[in-house]
């Protein structure tokens, strides 16, 4: 699949965003959050600014941005739809969260519930997100057990990943909240390279045979299904968007370069706490920056790699 930029940036932005809210919800609910209001602003602006940078972004991508508005009609049916009312909805116990916590200094009582509220909505727009591509079933790469829950994971260790590089900005340093990150981003690195093993060893599910109904798989080279001519003289649309291909070598290096990117950032999250001063502030702040460009180039691999069934009647043999 061609990886879109807008897409990417909306899945990684918006998806960080959403972890840092559901983080500041469940915080609040508990008790653990600070109750200044130059902090609640910053924080509610971080998570806020990811969110509607993401969304906005998302909207480059379609042929009619102006049309966006059109896609929460379909919620009954679509995972697309069920995403975009789930992030519409999320404003409003978020936006009112932050009001009390910004202008009235408040994160308890009444106020927390509405973090908790936000914190739901948020984890279940991640969740949405990642459904929208399980449920794709031409491209195999997407149509597994694998995807929901790295977006998720990736989310949440990302957005904490984030705050914690935030608050010690401010002068605080949340030991907990790094190891939280760290914990969580091992464990989505962990599921990564379980989707990518995965991905690596499963069989075609579809081939030129069985998608042109034309010979079998087991009639030997004779009975084998190929491509005499090209379609078109010039590459269309669908070779555009879901034709794109990537180099088994540069798609190994990439892997590296994210894998290495991520386990730094991992050790710097866990070794920042040690220090009180501008070294744990510089290693927080490096590692939420290791981290973005870690899932970012992840992220580009997960469109790069996928392959959509309609290649098969473009000259690829199998899916």
């Amino acid at each position: 699949m061609h990886p879109a930029y807008s897409v990417i940036f909306f899945t990684t932005a918006s998806g960080a965003g959403y972890g840092a809210l559901s983080l500041l919800g469940i915080n609040a609910l508990f008790g653990h959050l600070p109750t200044d209001r130059w902090l609640g602003f910053a924080a509610m602006a971080v998570a806020l600014g990811l969110i509607t940078g993401g969304l906005l972004s998302s909207t480059f991508h379609l042929g009619h941005p102006e049309r966006a508005w059109r896609a929460v009609s379909q919620w009954r049916s679509s995972w697309l739809s069920r995403e975009g009312l789930l992030s519409l909805i999320t404003f409003v116990p978020a936006g009112l969260f932050g009001i009390g916590w910004v202008f009235f200094g408040q994160t308890s009582g009444v106020w927390a519930w509405f973090g908790g509220a936000a914190a739901v909505l948020a984890l279940l727009t991640v969740y949405s997100t990642g459904m929208i591509y399980v449920s794709l079933k031409p491209i195999p790469n997407w149509n597994n057990r694998w995807v929901t829950p790295i977006y998720l994971v990736f989310s949440l260790a990302t957005g904490a990943t984030w705050l914690y590089a935030l608050l010690r900005l401010f002068g605080l340093n949340p030991y907990p909240l790094a190891v939280f990150a760290a914990i969580f981003g091992a464990l989505a690195w962990a599921a990564k390279l379980g989707y990518w093993r995965f991905i690596d060893g499963a069989p075609a599910t579809s081939t030129t045979a069985t998608a042109t109904g034309l010979g079998n798989d087991h009639a030997g080279e004779e009975g084998r299904v190929r491509l005499l001519e090209a379609p078109h003289l010039e590459e269309n649309y669908l070779q555009r968007e879901m034709g794109f291909q990537v180099a088994r070598k540069h798609g190994s290096k990439l892997r590296r370069i994210a894998l290495v990117s991520g386990g730094i950032a991992l050790l710097l999250l866990l070794g920042s706490g040690a220090s009180d001063g501008v070294i744990g502030l510089l290693a927080a702040v490096v590692a939420a920056g290791l981290t973005g460009v870690a899932v970012l180039v992840e992220r580009w691999l997960f469109f790069a790699e996928a392959k959509h069934a309609v290649t098969l009647y473009y000259g690829a043999e199998r899916i």
